[in-house]
């Protein structure tokens, strides 16, 4: 089988490019390994929102209807791209999996578990979270209480009254915790390394918004202004043992450290409804011990550590994108990486902007 550009995945970023390259004329072929667009989205936890604001996450052609919220929930998200497929006559082909990508000559092989395809291009579309991590620590296997990553938390309710630890305090890990929090559970958060902390509004304005402004002010004015501002916006925190790493925000996220957006965890933790806890020691029969020598009871720990990328198992080391989700030699190749890198200005805001830059250039070659 041929054809022009072969998109691997059916999510936002896959759905982007193609609606894209359908506008230009040119043809493709997506593959998705599931058996239905935006997979990661229809699993993530019921009370996730967009932490950024819907007019600025929408994908190219297509504004969220007026009629949502600010920040759009999941189950609209997945409306909206199942609507935004449909509406350009999208038909990827589910349940395929790409298990290499490879030069043949001037075009490239693409080898799947259904077949061979050769492509003129190849856009790589699978996203920052395709395999949930799971560190390994010493005597997990001894605890007794339920474990399981954030990946497969859906809602609080089984969770009522019950002591929960959570493992790392990025953005699942803070909004799981108060998930929690509010439907009766007594959530713990084990903080594991210094976190930049902001609220989704920064006195009325978007995060996002202000983001927007700042990626034009120097790096070394935006490391010295935001710890400031936040701490006017949010409060010391570094007493309830959440402190800022050393590299400032901008830094971060450059090396693929997104901060915690706020949306009301913060406030929990002051409210003593949501405890903190240094890194992990050791797993016990009954709970877990710190490093700080205490030791405390739990009945469940869900592992909010993040995701990898996973496309080392069918992309060649001069292909993939590095820690900050780009890969500018993998591009002159002809494979185009979209939807790996995630600024604070919005991971769906960078996708428009990345899905029609990659189907220009495609269209003009």
């Amino acid at each position: 089988m041929e054809t022009n550009v072969v998109i691997v995945g059916a999510g936002p970023a896959g759905l982007a490019v193609a609606a894209c390259l359908k506008q230009a004329g040119v043809d493709f072929l997506i593959l998705e390994k599931a058996d239905e667009v935006a997979p990661s989205w229809r699993r993530h936890y019921r009370r996730l929102h967009l932490h950024t604001v819907k007019s600025f996450s929408s994908l190219p052609f297509v504004p969220f209807p007026k009629s949502h919220p600010r920040y759009v929930p999941r189950e609209k998200v997945v409306a909206y791209l199942d609507a935004y497929a449909e509406r350009f006559g999208l038909e990827p082909r589910f349940g395929v999996a790409v298990k290499s990508v490879r030069r043949a000559g001037e075009k490239f092989l693409v080898e799947t578990d259904a077949g061979g395809i050769s492509a003129r291009k190849v856009v790589v579309a699978t996203g920052n979270n395709a395999q949930p991590i799971m560190p390994d620590f010493p005597g997990i296997e001894d605890f007794k209480g339920k474990v399981l990553h954030s990946a497969a938390y859906t809602e609080a309710a089984p969770y009522a009254g019950k002591n929960v630890l959570i493992v790392g305090m990025g953005n699942t890990g803070a909004e799981i915790a108060l998930d929690l929090a509010e439907s009766g559970a007594h959530p713990t958060i084990s903080v594991r390394k210094g976190v930049h902390i902001v609220p989704r509004q920064l006195f009325g304005v978007p995060i996002q918004m202000v983001g927007i402004a700042s990626r034009t002010m120097p790096q070394a004015l935006n490391d010295w202004i935001f710890p400031k501002i936040l701490d006017l916006a949010l409060g010391r925190l570094e007493r309830y043992g959440i402190v800022r790493p050393k590299q400032g925000i901008l830094q971060g996220i450059e090396a693929g450290r997104i901060p915690v957006i706020d949306v009301g965890t913060v406030a929990a933790i002051k409210a003593g409804r949501i405890g903190t806890a240094p890194d992990i020691a050791r797993f016990t029969e009954g709970g877990a011990e710190f490093a700080n020598g205490v030791e405390k009871k739990f009945d469940a720990a869900i592992f909010a550590t993040g995701y990898r990328p996973a496309n080392d198992a069918f992309l060649p080391a001069e292909l993939r994108p590095d820690k900050s989700g780009v890969n500018a030699r993998a591009s002159e190749l002809g494979v185009y990486l979209v939807g790996f890198y995630n600024p604070v200005t919005g991971l769906l805001r960078e996708i428009g902007i990345e899905a029609q830059a990659v189907a220009k250039e495609i269209a003009g070659r």
